[in-house]
């Protein structure tokens, strides 16, 4: 701002104004208007050695640590001129800040026994056999214990997994509830408006306990040992084929143990014949 100003009275002055007159006008002191202007960087030439001397052995060091060390060493700057040219030299990064998560309260792990009524969603890593790695998104029906996606590719943001549960909107509809960790994904502000837009409840477990979301732990530790400990796979395409041929077998063919033998796809035409024959 003063070198602005400086350069405005200058102008007035060249223009004919009196130089007492232009620096009232623009609001310049007529000290500054004399002062000689200097480069800051041969002025502050120690300085600048100094705290580069202290960033070769630490790189990443903030102001206060490298300050800290420059007295260790017995430089007697001032902090407020270190810091000026600290910033000056464009060393001020920003500080990344640790995200603060709403309490999560305590959801029991009650399930209605009914098909689209209360859904869990989960992520997994895993790795080709190049060593490249993808990730997956399962989402689980906790009434039916039925896999309703498995999404595969290497990054999975929030309008993706948006893009999956239209999908899914438009093949069965949406639950009236999805239990979820708190992930970056899953607390996205464009997800939480989502599913605010489809009425949808977002049952959030607390922070380092997984049990709270049990049926897609459930569903991921045997998705873990029959399909991806189970195979080494060449490319993407190939994950998401044999993704839903595993996901077809899971559904409709394997007998779960919780469903009284049944697969999940037979167990939810158990409850919907059920639920027809109780409305008749």
């Amino acid at each position: 701002m003063t070198a602005e100003k400086r350069e405005a009275s200058k102008s007035l002055v060249a223009s004919g104004v009196k130089i007492v007159k232009a620096c009232e006008i623009v609001g310049h002191s007529r000290a500054s208007y004399y002062r000689k202007i200097r480069d800051w960087r041969v002025a502050d030439t120690a300085v600048i050695d100094a705290i580069n001397e202290q960033l070769q052995r630490s790189p990443r060091a903030g102001f206060w640590k490298c300050f800290d060390r420059m007295r260790l060493k017995g430089y007697k700057f001032n902090h407020k001129r270190v810091h000026r040219v600290y910033c000056q030299m464009g060393l001020n990064l920003k500080r990344r800040t640790k995200r603060v998560l709403p309490k999560r309260i305590t959801v029991p792990l009650e399930v209605v026994d009914a098909a689209n009524e209360q859904w869990a969603l989960d992520f997994m890593h895993d790795s080709l056999y190049c060593g490249r790695p993808f990730r997956t998104l399962n989402v689980i029906d906790e009434g039916t214990r039925e896999c309703l996606a498995i999404e595969v590719d290497t990054s999975l943001p929030a309008p993706r997994l948006i893009r999956v549960l239209d999908r899914l909107k438009v093949e069965r509809g949406l639950p009236r509830q999805i239990r979820l960790d708190n992930g970056p994904e899953l607390t996205a502000g464009e997800f939480v408006d989502w599913c605010v837009d489809n009425e949808i409840n977002l049952a959030y477990i607390q922070p380092g306990k997984p049990q709270q979301n049990g049926f897609a732990e459930r569903f991921n530790g045997t998705f873990r040992r029959k399909f991806l400990n189970a195979y080494l796979f060449e490319d993407l395409p190939q994950v998401r084929d044999m993704a839903w041929v595993w996901m077809m077998d899971y559904n409709e063919e394997r007998p779960h143990d919780s469903l009284g033998k049944l697969p999940p796809a037979m167990y939810r035409q158990k409850l919907e014949n059920s639920s027809l024959e109780l409305s008749q």
